[in-house]
């Protein structure tokens, strides 16, 4: 009687769990972190404020554990996808749209996982990427830095010519666009009206559907994203971003002050990999 009883409280914790992650979850697609409170996110979820103390240890805790059952999978389908993209190229660099693949196609695919958040897994990806709040901001720079270097490396090899600088204003806008296109569902509407599938005799799933959507988005922001990433070196000022970019390195060699600038600046580009 007792494991019984022991085994149904577990279900009941887990069943909560999942409610209060849900709950959370939706209201932060509609509000982001700081629009949503924990009054907001009991009375979705069905459950009281001790629950979620109890579970998550506050506000913070919750949101954390939330967006690592989501982005944990992305990132590690990420590095797993690029790992797999290098042993086949068999000491080659890869090239932008090999590395871009790697970001891209692990996303999509979750997109289609409806167990996993379907959709609303990329909105969840957007919103997370332009979510003010410094608490997710440190939060995801921290937790995903060995995949954002990871990727930065594999750019930087992929684009030699480019001072790193330089790369990681144009990683930050790419991901920017990037994230702006998987968190609304105007892309997708614009692929129905502007780029429907070629007429068919048997109607395709709906499994079918998204596939050939994902592809069809894929195929129209690949070469708009590697046009940024490749396009010529910018005049600064009279002076091309590399020259800008190693007067600036020149700068931070010698610099010890004590302000945190540089740490912050390193935070917002990690950012931009989320």
């Amino acid at each position: 009687m007792l494991k019984a009883t022991s085994a149904h409280e577990a279900r009941n914790g887990a069943d909560t769990r999942e409610r209060i992650f849900d709950a959370a979850e939706a209201l932060f697609l509609e509000h982001g972190f700081d629009g949503t409170s924990m009054r907001m996110v009991t009375a979705r979820a069905g459950a009281n404020l001790a629950a979620v103390n109890y579970h998550f240890g506050g506000k913070e805790g919750l949101f954390r554990e939330m967006l690592a059952r989501r982005l944990d999978p992305l990132h590690e389908a990420r590095l797993a996808l690029l790992g797999e993209r290098r042993r086949g190229a068999r000491g080659r660099s890869l090239g932008c749209a090999e590395v871009l693949a790697a970001m891209f196609i692990p996303a999509l695919a979750l997109a289609r996982d409806r167990a996993r958040g379907g959709r609303d897994f990329l909105r969840l990806l957007g919103r997370a990427y332009v979510d003010p709040s410094p608490v997710l901001r440190e939060f995801l720079s921290n937790r995903y830095a060995p995949t954002i270097e990871t990727f930065k490396e594999a750019f930087a090899a992929a684009l030699p010519a480019i001072p790193r600088q330089e790369l990681a204003w144009r990683l930050h806008f790419t991901l920017g666009a990037l994230a702006y296109t998987l968190a609304g569902a105007d892309a997708w509407r614009l692929i129905a009206a502007l780029d429907p599938p070629p007429c068919s005799l048997a109607a395709p799933s709906a499994d079918a559907r998204d596939t050939a959507d994902d592809e069809r988005l894929l195929a129209r922001l690949a070469p708009y994203l590697i046009a940024g990433l490749q396009a010529p070196l910018p005049e600064l000022d009279g002076r091309t971003a590399a020259r800008a970019a190693s007067e600036s390195t020149a700068r931070a060699a010698t610099y010890t002050g004590g302000d945190g600038l540089s740490r912050h600046r390193t935070q917002q580009q990690q950012g931009a990999m989320q």
